[in-house]
């Protein structure tokens, strides 16, 4: 405690002299004095002198006790922040670029938990008050390299974060993983952490958390402004290579929340209402309030956890979901689904398919559980004439690629009308009352592979060998003429 007493009586009095030359020279400091004052050195020894100084201000923290300067650190990241922090690494004080603690191994304590493991931590000090290790302040600080375990009783960690403080100062967390984790301590997502900023905007006046993350392989930014006056916090998420923008605005001054949210997936605008709990979460997606074309519903219940999805649409458009740019298709790519954790249910019906009102009746079922993928019990009729489920599917990624195989089952409505579309010669016109097959659907290539056709529950090997080497493309399926002669080949070989 002397020694620092001394040290500061020393730079008192070496400040007292540097007022002093400077007064006494810039009094001086007159056009006709000018040479003969750059002459005498005296200028170039005050900077040097106040240099000194300057670096000599700098290096007080030195000069404490560093379980002083922990103490004081721990309680300004506590008061800013409300962050309980741990240092238990090494612990080093540097000037340049400007004053600041760099810390190794250190975490945060919520509550009796240790929620993260940091290796670094810069804490970037305020240049005022050195003369007093009490009154020493942070500015910014920066963690990197940090691991955080969350679950459902702190989640909501980092957006609590934002209830804080930020006028004069800044939090950075950088190259760093979020862990959210079940009851029984395992991992449901990773979210890997670009960078993560929080300030204060002086524009928006609000405190603004921008994200740069990614989660499954798949890139997304997100800013959130808190308007504390309010209690209100407006969301913006993007997902660029998805053209996927959400806009959302919802209030926290209850235990229940309510928003509302504007979503924009390329040329789509649509709207959605949502309420939830900590334990659950509803929501109501359509194009319009009034006389919604579509409307679909879905709720996530978090303990334990399962999500549904269900819906309605006059028409179906299946190019948002078998397109190979579509958000389902590139999510399923992703293998996001393939997470023994998520148990999630798909079910959509439509009145018909967009651009083809020929298939009716559409109820697309898919499932995503214990890191499987199918699309059992789908159904759809063609013409009234003839109807077909899908059975024992499955969708996987092969090599890059996304896959459908899948057993198609399709029980004949109307003989008559089948014959006459396709101009079977009556004499080969059998009456048939089921197919069943087996086929594989590769959505990137656009191609299909049929197998083990039965016709009335009989496997028969002549149509069986007309499409053993064959492969039907895309282009082939839109031709009418290609299909019809195809069918009617292998009706000609039916032998009933």
């Amino acid at each position: 405690m002397n020694k620092t007493k001394s040290f500061l009586k020393y730079l008192k009095h070496i400040n007292n002299l540097i007022n002093s030359l400077l007064e006494k020279n810039l009094n001086r400091l007159k056009f006709n004095n000018l040479l003969n004052l750059a002459r005498s050195n005296k200028i170039i020894l005050t900077f040097v002198a106040l240099f000194i100084f300057f670096i000599t201000y700098l290096l007080i923290p030195t000069f404490y006790k560093q379980s002083d300067i922990i103490k004081q650190l721990n309680s300004n990241l506590l008061e800013k922040f409300n962050l309980d922090v741990k240092f238990s690494g090494k612990f080093n004080y540097n000037i340049f670029p400007s004053p600041h603690f760099k810390i190794t191994d250190s975490s945060i304590i919520l509550g009796e938990d240790e929620i993260s493991n940091i290796k670094k931590m810069n804490i970037y000090i305020s240049l005022k008050k050195f003369f007093s290790k009490d009154k020493i302040d942070i500015k910014d600080v920066i963690i990197e390299d940090a691991n955080f375990n969350l679950n459902s009783d702190n989640y909501k960690f980092f957006f609590d974060l934002l209830e804080n403080d930020f006028k004069n100062t800044s939090l950075k967390i950088q190259n760093s993983n979020i862990f959210f984790r079940s009851n029984e301590n395992e991992v449901l997502v990773i979210n890997k952490v670009h960078n993560i900023k929080y300030y204060y905007d002086n524009n928006e006046l609000k405190n603004i958390l921008l994200s740069n993350n990614e989660i499954f392989n798949i890139p997304y930014k997100i800013k959130i402004l808190n308007d504390q006056r309010k209690k209100v916090i407006f969301t913006e998420l993007d997902l660029n290579f998805l053209k996927l923008k959400l806009e959302n605005e919802h209030s926290y001054s209850v235990e229940t929340y309510n928003g509302m949210a504007n979503l924009n997936i390329k040329n789509l605008k649509s709207l959605i209402k949502y309420q939830g709990r900590q334990s659950y979460f509803e929501f109501k997606f359509f194009d319009k309030v009034d006389n919604p074309k579509f409307e679909y519903v879905g709720k996530f219940n978090f303990k334990p956890f399962y999500s549904t999805f269900e819906g309605y649409t006059k028409k179906l458009n299946l190019s948002y979901l078998l397109d190979t740019n579509s958000l389902i298709f590139q999510l399923v790519k992703t293998e996001l689904f393939n997470n023994k954790n998520i148990d999630f249910k798909l079910n959509i019906n439509s009145d018909y398919i967009n651009n083809n009102s020929n298939f009716k009746n559409i109820k697309l079922n898919s499932k995503f559980k214990d890191g499987l993928i199918d699309v059992d019990e789908t159904s759809f009729n063609w013409k009234d004439i003839i109807f077909f489920k899908l059975s024992n599917s499955l969708i996987f990624v092969k090599e890059g690629e996304l896959i459908l195989d899948s057993k198609l089952s399709t029980n004949i409505l109307d003989n008559n009308k089948i014959y006459k579309f396709l101009l079977t010669p009556k004499k080969y016109r059998k009456k048939i009352k089921k197919i069943d097959f087996n086929f594989t659907y590769n959505f990137d290539q656009e191609t299909a592979n049929l197998k083990d056709i039965r016709v009335d529950g009989k496997l028969n090997q002549n149509i069986n060998k007309i499409f053993s080497n064959l492969m039907l493309r895309k282009e082939n399926l839109k031709n009418r003429i290609y299909l019809k002669n195809l069918l009617n080949q292998a009706i000609k070989s039916y032998e009933g």
